[in-house]
């Protein structure tokens, strides 16, 4: 790509405004909707929009470290406390999962590869990833799909559960000290040469897949205490953003518009299931409707056990349920996703620029 170098720091800029924007406003998932968001509008007035492939694969390692560190002993622990409600949670991620994937396939027309992502409850960074493993994918359309579902959950969901108007707790506190720089630097160095040998072994996702069993390994069993510096995380969050959003340059104003009622529609056939779903645990079990419908509800592990910990809720159950899923989700998908749609080829060189 002519003239890579300032197109690639005027797409980061662009971006890092973007999540800087989201975040001061206090938007869900601020660093990389707002960056992707950013990106893509920019990248819809023409503006020359590129993110290096070896930039991208460092971004994944980062955010593989950083996704890990949520699986920690205490809450490895407390998933064997719920048993039952987690067996229900894999059967409503099935259920989402395939309704909305015949919903796109049938209804709206997509192809198999764009209506198998774009069906994938949550886990947006995740799903990117995975998706930029297979070109005839149309990031685009998985992009717009897993934000739709994002932003509307946290519109939503608050208004939906009973308690809402609880006092909100102090969060004023420091995160504890993670471990030094040294020790920092070896880790990602580490998690890079993992990634970089899932990514050759054609697994989806390999740079973030890979990295980050190895943090969840080290977090669950207390080996490291591993706490990215928030710089880190967010600017790995921009880079992503950046990435997926300029995929956006295909698009014309009246096709976005046209795919934002499909997503739609595609949000309301999972978020029905997940709705009953958690109806039933609160009539069988006696929990918290809105506990329940935030450990069910396909968005991200943060942003649900935030809404939790705001609205006076138990969030350990709402984050053991979502680190299950999650973790589920990236051990099981890879190889689902080999089945279903095939399995990656790493690329020969360098591979090709986004």
């Amino acid at each position: 790509m002519p003239h890579a170098v300032p197109a690639t720091l005027a797409t980061l800029v662009v971006g890092a405004l973007g999540g800087a924007l989201f975040a001061w406003v206090g938007l869900p998932a601020a660093w990389l909707s707002g960056a992707m968001i950013a990106v893509a509008l920019a990248s819809l007035a023409k503006m020359p929009a590129h993110v290096p492939t070896p930039l991208r694969d460092g971004l994944f390692v980062v955010l593989g470290v950083t996704m890990g560190t949520g699986v920690t002993p205490d809450t490895i622990a407390r998933i064997g406390e719920w048993p039952f409600t987690m067996a229900l949670l894999g059967l409503t991620m099935i259920a989402v999962m395939g309704a909305t994937y015949l919903y796109q396939r049938k209804v709206a027309g997509w192809d198999r590869e764009t209506s198998y992502f774009a069906a994938i409850p949550g886990a947006l960074a995740v799903v990117m990833a995975m998706t930029l493993s297979y070109p005839r994918a149309d990031v685009g359309r998985v992009a717009l799909a897993q934000s739709v579902r994002l932003f509307i959950l946290m519109a939503v969901l608050p208004s939906l559960i009973a308690g809402s108007g609880a006092p909100v707790p102090d969060i004023s506190a420091q995160p504890p000290a993670g471990p030094g720089l040294p020790v920092l630097a070896v880790l990602v160095a580490l998690a890079g040469l993992v990634g970089f040998g899932t990514a050759r072994a054609g697994v989806p996702a390999g740079w973030m897949t890979g990295p980050f069993f190895m943090s969840a390994i080290l977090s669950a069993t207390g080996t490291v205490d591993i706490i990215l510096p928030g710089w880190l995380t967010h600017a790995a969050l921009i880079g992503l953003g950046c990435v997926v959003g300029a995929r956006f340059s295909d698009f014309s104003a009246r096709e976005l518009a046209r795919l934002f009622v499909v997503c739609l529609g595609a949000f309301f056939v999972g978020m029905t299931i997940s709705v009953v779903m958690s109806a039933l645990v609160w009539a069988v079990f006696g929990l918290p409707f809105g506990q329940v419908l935030l450990a069910f509800a396909p968005g991200g592990l943060e942003v649900m056990t935030l809404l939790a910990f705001l609205l006076n809720l138990d969030p350990a159950f709402v984050a053991a349920h979502q680190i299950a899923r999650y973790v589920a989700m990236v051990l099981i998908l890879p190889f689902l996703t080999s089945r279903f749609l095939g399995a990656t080829r790493p690329p020969a060189g360098p591979g090709p620029a986004v």
